[in-house]
């Protein structure tokens, strides 16, 4: 009788696990989770002497009814007393599966998936800032996230701030896929 109810439990559960959504992920070739950001990605200025390449990254397992995507680039430890904000792209079209490497250089037309905008940074200009703390300071967080939104952001000024890019995110989030990589100088 047991073996016939572990035969009927795993018969049920076969094709809902078939069904279960995948997890929403975000990965970069460049920066797995938890490790040191390469040289490659970090700025070249104020006293840093990296590429300022922003690093490539492809997700999966998107909520249902996303239709758009939102990619960010957070330091909370920047002393700025509110963190400091080194990517913003956002209106990233909802069947885009990845962003290649060097596609934050706003200098680089077509780069980012078609329909993407990069919103300012706290450097005040589009595009991406790689890490760079202050010397001896403690390696700083720096943390990704892909939001799924259920919208566009349509109508966001070319010249708004990150908190306010961040802002129209937060009221369209389905999901969001996140890692955390760090640097210190």
């Amino acid at each position: 009788m047991r073996h016939a109810l572990t035969i009927i439990g795993l018969a049920i559960a076969a094709p809902l696990a078939a069904q279960a959504p995948s997890a929403f992920t975000l990965t970069s070739t460049e920066i797995a989770p938890g490790s040191t950001v390469k040289a490659a990605q970090v700025m070249n200025n104020m006293g840093c002497t990296g590429q300022n390449v922003s690093p490539s990254f492809s997700w999966k397992g998107a909520p249902a009814n996303t239709k758009s995507f939102a990619l960010t680039m957070y330091d909370p430890d920047a002393p700025t007393g509110s963190g400091f904000w080194h990517w913003v792209v956002y209106n990233i079209p909802a069947d885009a599966k990845s962003i290649a490497a060097g596609a934050g250089d706003p200098k680089k037309t077509g780069a980012l998936p078609a329909g993407s905008v990069q919103g300012n940074t706290d450097m005040a200009a589009p595009g991406y800032i790689g890490p760079c703390p202050p010397a001896g300071d403690k390696p700083h967080h720096y943390v990704f996230t892909l939001y799924a939104l259920d919208a566009a952001l349509d109508g966001i000024p070319a010249n708004a701030t990150a908190a306010y890019v961040g802002f129209n995110i937060h009221g369209h989030t389905l999901g969001k896929a996140t890692f955390t990589a760090l640097y210190g100088r």
